[in-house]
């Protein structure tokens, strides 16, 4: 599929009435795993592309320029507004919350599995670990609090158990920034994987943002704000792989690129007829996008479409959500990985005064009275065991105990 190669439709037909841009929500006790993430995966997506043309608008002086966007906008805006009201009401927080892990999970490692760049694998799966414990705490507290079923929301795909711990996961600042890729010569597949999985990540840290004093518990209050400071730290690894030397032109091309790369791959996987339509429409709504983006480009700087994606535009590779539990217990073998400036290393070789060991004492005071930490402790204790979905054993001896949460793992050296 060469989007560029479609004949898009009229920009305006986009702009429809409320009645069809706010449809049925899905029934959660019965939607495939799967769909959830998506409308999760599109609805970030959407939130990104909105961020990216309001942002350009901002700084750009020329207004037939910032019309033009605004017109594209407003359509991603009827476009976000349709994904989002496919989330029932009755889906809470904590439920949906879920959903977002198992989608940072999965989404991951099926881009790790595909990626050919190596550093930009490293970050995937580095980062994938840290999520992988994130679905386990936030799982621990629905079983705690009796939220819902995390084994029936994440189905048969995604194992629950734990990561590289959470309280391990607090690295200086200065050891999230990566080195940037140069984006004219690095292979489109990378190019959607670090454009996808940033849109991602940023939504995620949004939403914890936004949610975290909303939730009921003071328990839940103070998990959603410690994970969502490590989304802020997910969002700098994956953002700082972008290529700042593109121009805002380049970027909104890449992103509607993006865009009809994503609605594509859910089309195609889509088991749910109903929603398939959607990704159907989106998809050829993105595609008038990615021409005027093209025309953009052409008009206001003179280049062609060519430059920006010098392998032709027909799509690489589909994303398609599939489980991937032997891979993530395979990467669980490097959970004792920190980050070193923009690089990464096993704990115990890194200096005793390395900066993350000052740091990351100072944010987590006393480790065992952190809410990612309690949450586990108080499950123990009124469960007889941490709450787990696991095929087998732990792959990890020193994460395998059910009794105990290990907070030392990744964080002290030695253990």
């Amino acid at each position: 599929m060469d989007p560029f190669e479609l004949k898009p439709q009229k920009a305006d037909k986009v702009f429809t009435s409320w009645n069809k841009v706010l449809v049925k929500p899905y029934d959660k006790n019965e939607v495939d795993p799967y769909t959830r993430t998506r409308v999760i995966l599109m609805n970030g997506t959407e939130f990104e592309s909105v961020r990216l043309s309001n942002s350009f608008t901002r700084m750009c002086a020329n207004n037939d320029v910032r019309r033009r966007l605004a017109r594209m906008r407003r359509g991603e805006q009827i476009q976000q507004k349709r994904i989002a009201s496919l989330k029932p009401a009755d889906e809470s927080i904590l439920e949906h919350t879920i959903g977002y892990e198992q989608l940072a999970v999965d989404l991951t490692a099926n881009l790790a599995v595909t990626e050919k760049n190596s550093y930009v694998k490293k970050q995937l799966d580095f980062a994938l670990l840290e999520d992988f414990d994130h679905l386990y705490r936030y799982s621990d507290l629905m079983e705690l609090e009796k939220g819902g079923d995390p084994k029936k929301l994440v189905g048969s795909y995604t194992e629950i158990m734990p990561g590289r711990p959470t309280v391990a996961e607090y690295r200086h600042p200065s050891d999230d920034v990566n080195f940037y890729l140069n984006g004219y010569l690095s292979d489109l597949k990378t190019k959607l994987n670090v454009n996808i999985i940033t849109g991602a990540e940023q939504q995620t840290m949004n939403y914890y943002m936004n949610v975290a004093n909303l939730y009921a518990s003071p328990l839940g209050r103070k998990l959603y704000n410690e994970i969502a400071m490590i989304e802020e730290q997910h969002v700098t690894g994956y953002g700082s792989l972008k290529d700042p030397t593109m121009t805002e032109f380049e970027c909104l091309l890449m992103n509607e690129y993006t865009e009809c790369y994503l609605y594509y791959s859910c089309y195609m996987d889509e088991k749910d007829e109903r929603i398939k339509k959607i990704w159907e429409q989106h998809f050829e709504e993105e595609v008038c996008h990615l021409h005027e983006a093209a025309d953009l480009l052409k008009t206001y700087e003179g280049k062609v479409w060519q430059q920006v994606l010098p392998e032709g535009g027909k799509f690489p590779e589909l994303l398609k959500l599939r489980p991937q539990k032997e891979y993530v217990r395979e990467i669980l073998k490097s959970v004792r990985l920190t980050g070193v400036e923009e690089g990464w290393e096993e704990l115990d070789k890194v200096p005793d005064s390395f900066r993350y060991f000052s740091y990351n004492a100072k944010i987590n005071g006393e480790p065992e009275k952190v809410g990612t930490h309690t949450v586990i402790e108080k499950a123990i204790v009124k469960l007889g065991q941490d709450y787990r979905v696991q095929n087998a054993d732990h792959p990890i001896r020193a994460l395998s105990d059910r009794k105990k949460d290990n907070i030392d793992v990744a964080r002290v050296k030695g253990k």
